[in-house]
């Protein structure tokens, strides 16, 4: 049995922006980030990984590191098959703007029809995810991995392994610096958690004691 554990990357410095990072270049971690992927290593210091795998983009790298940090006998493998989505002409652009675009509608309603142009469909996501999910769990038959990546591809996966049809993906939540537990070995899948943040509850109860005071200064 394989315990997989698929990781989204911690808030980066482009959410701000309001924009559609996509494959860019040059997005990291910002403060807030650093410190959920801090977290994030810190919770799983102890876990018994035997590998971790990143996509190549460097906010999904930069918190893969700071799980290393807590296995040193261990090197961050970047893979392209579960790179982020390729958004294609939509890269870049206001998400504001992308709303009023007949395609967003079908991505949210509709997504197995839905593609981006210049880009990639959600079905080729999907499949190009279990795909890579499916080589690694064979990679290593008995034991837990990370899986560092985005959010729209860990919804696609557990919507497969859970039986559900793509187009009800959208109903699952992923959040930033969250790990969600699949289990695969020879028959039926096996969901443990979703979308776990439980590391992240600190940083959170500081960040409201840290807006009180400024509320009250």
């Amino acid at each position: 049995m394989t315990t997989i554990l698929l990781i989204r990357h911690a808030v980066n410095e482009y959410v701000k922006t309001g924009k559609l990072a996509g494959r860019m270049e040059g997005v990291h971690l910002n403060d807030e980030g650093k410190a959920q992927a801090e977290a994030l290593g810190q919770r799983l210091a102890e876990a018994p990984l035997a590998g971790i795998y990143s996509s190549p983009m460097e906010r999904t790298l930069e918190t893969a590191a700071a799980i290393a940090r807590g296995h040193p006998q261990l090197t961050v493998e970047a893979r392209t098959e579960i790179i982020e989505v390729e958004y294609g002409d939509w890269q870049g652009m206001a998400i504001s703007a992308l709303q009023r675009r007949k395609m967003w509608g079908v991505v949210q309603e509709y997504p197995s029809r839905a593609y981006f142009p210049n880009g990639e469909a959600l079905r080729d996501v999907q499949a190009r995810m279990v795909n890579a999910i499916e080589a690694l769990a064979r990679r290593h038959p008995a034991g837990m991995i990370a899986l560092v990546c985005h959010a729209d591809l860990i919804k696609l996966a557990l919507a497969h392994y859970l039986g559900m049809h793509l187009d009800v993906f959208q109903r699952i939540v992923i959040s930033p610096a969250s790990i969600s537990t699949l289990q695969l070995g020879h028959s039926r899948p096996f969901i443990l958690g979703m979308n776990d943040i439980a590391h992240l509850s600190e940083l959170k109860q500081a960040q409201k004691k840290a807006d009180a005071n400024k509320a009250a200064g």
